[in-house]
């Protein structure tokens, strides 16, 4: 779909709580800042990330995430509140994407009906691919119309 605005800005974690619901094998499990994943299972993350630049303001996240040794899918939420390009309100993200063991791609859409305030009639998608660790975030450019 082609959109009329573009809106450019970084996005940091503030937060990330994940926890495993389901290991497969139960071996061959890593584990990362005291996190564990499993080689084959399902987890769920609560996250809560930070914007910044023409997208400014904060969210709150809820992914699903799939693990196997090949690179998987990754399907969540977001609730985003703050101000897109000036525009004052709040809106929900959809992110359908895949991760592996070095990197993240994800194509992000607004959900909608439901925004608030100047962002009640967004429409728009952003594509985030994310490779290693970013000390200041990472970009997020979305792509939108209000109406």
């Amino acid at each position: 779909m082609t959109y009329s605005k573009k809106a450019v800005g970084r996005f940091t974690v503030a937060s990330w709580k994940e926890d495993v619901f389901a290991d497969i094998d139960g071996r061959g499990a890593t584990t990362e800042g005291g996190a564990y994943y499993p080689e084959r299972g399902l987890s769920h993350a609560a996250v809560s990330y930070t914007y910044s630049g023409q997208i400014s303001g904060t969210s709150e996240l809820a992914y699903l995430i799939v693990y196997r040794p090949d690179g998987a899918p990754v399907v969540g939420y977001e609730r985003f509140v703050g101000s897109i390009d000036g525009h004052e309100g709040s809106c929900v993200f959809e992110h359908r994407g895949a991760h592996d063991a070095t990197s993240v791609t994800a194509r992000v859409t607004v959900v909608p009906g439901l925004g608030t305030g100047a962002l009640a009639n967004l429409r728009g998608e952003a594509d985030v691919a994310i490779a290693g660790h970013g000390e200041d975030g990472y970009e997020f450019v979305l792509h939108y119309d209000l109406g």
